[in-house]
């Protein structure tokens, strides 16, 4: 059992901080309050100290594409086919890439990673918590979404595969829904009946559980009409669907609000390194935050480091984005954007216990990390 005491709380769901205690038992928070107390508790005293829910990114790639091992060591495309719904990203992450560790030092706590932007259809993402030897006993919540992909990174990497344009990977992708959803009207009519059942298709097989709305499509989209094309084929098919980069976004607010659904805006750290990224500005999530969207920031890590996070909220802060609306950019927003704010992104009794204490804010190179607690034990 552990008691933080006299902390000045960021809960996430409330505007304004508040002075209180918090007990942890069994990697829960059982209590928030003031003069909290429990025999033989271990006290952290955070007096003078900001305590903030672990920080949550809701779009990487770390543990599929590590630290230091180059291009011929990741693990996050599979480059032999545009078309891999039936791949899973748990069955590719480096527990001991050196990025789980710094991002956990940082107060990042809980994260998705996943395949990359080049297949039309990657495979499901997973969110994990960065710590732990063996990825199945990190796993917070396995799938979270089905990753397809828009724009120029289909194009880029399969143009001698078949795919040049944007209408064709709109094309592939609308062709692999359409199969799924005739192979998933033969499994059903089939019932009980295994003699009736369709020949297995891996790829169609796979895309039931966005079919059935279970997972949604997580679709790279940069560039504005990229991201309408992408709405539209969720509509078309009826499945439920995340934006995820929206480097256009405030370019089409009012499309974007009206959609009402779950935006992830980055990488914008550095430079533009493609066509699709000319108009990309830390601007973007203050602007599509203040029209009402549900804006997570996040690092596309390892394009910018994972444990710069809070830093990213920051600049964003800098450009003009409320800093409560920063702050649940990289928390309770990512949380509920991969499906998991039952259980992390905000301070509040009943979730797990992973709390962030700091001399200072997130939002600054002054601010420091002096605890981080991951399901109740300090790291």
């Amino acid at each position: 059992m552990i008691c933080i005491k006299n902390g000045t709380l960021h809960t996430a769901v409330s505007r304004e901080p508040i002075t209180a205690d918090i007990l942890i038992e069994n990697g829960k928070i059982v209590k928030i309050g003031i003069g909290l107390c429990a025999d033989g508790a271990e006290v952290i005293d955070a007096s003078g100290l900001n305590v903030y829910p672990g920080f949550v990114e809701a779009h990487c790639h770390i543990g599929l594409d590590g630290y230091g091992i180059g291009y011929e060591g990741h693990d996050y495309n599979e480059m032999n086919d545009p078309v891999t719904p039936q791949l899973h990203a748990v069955d590719g992450i480096n527990p001991f890439d050196p990025c789980l560790e710094m991002a956990a030092k940082a107060g990042v706590t809980c994260f998705a990673t996943g395949p990359g932007s080049s297949n039309v259809l990657g495979g499901t993402f997973v969110a994990i918590k960065p710590v732990g030897t063996c990825v199945d006993d990190m796993i917070v919540k396995d799938p979270i979404a089905m990753k397809c992909a828009f724009g120029e990174n289909p194009k880029r990497c399969y143009q001698k595969q078949g795919i040049s344009s944007r209408m064709t990977t709109a094309a592939n992708l609308r062709n692999a829904l359409k199969k799924a959803q005739l192979y998933k009207a033969k499994v059903e009519a089939a019932g009980d009946d295994v003699s009736k059942l369709p020949a297995f298709e891996e790829k169609s097989d796979a895309l039931i559980p966005v079919l059935n709305k279970e997972i949604p499509l997580k679709a790279h989209a940069h560039q504005a009409n990229d991201l309408l094309t992408a709405l539209r084929i969720a509509k078309e098919f009826d499945v439920n669907i995340t934006l995820e980069h929206v480097t256009e976004g405030h370019m089409i607010v009012k499309e974007l609000a009206k959609a009402n659904v779950p935006l992830a805006v980055g990488p914008t750290f550095g430079h533009a390194s493609k066509f699709e990224l000319q108009n990309k500005t830390w601007e973007t999530p203050g602007i599509l935050a203040k029209a009402g969207c549900h804006v997570s920031i996040i690092t596309d890590a390892p394009v910018t480091p994972l444990h710069y996070l809070p830093l990213c909220a920051g600049l964003a802060m800098k450009a003009g984005m409320d800093e409560y609306d920063a702050l649940r950019a990289i928390t309770i927003n990512p949380a509920e954007h991969i499906g998991v704010a039952d259980r992390v992104g905000s301070l509040e009794e009943g979730k797990d216990a992973d709390i962030v204490i700091m001399d200072g804010t997130p939002f600054t190179v002054e601010g420091v990390v002096k605890h981080v607690l991951i399901n109740g034990a300090e790291i």
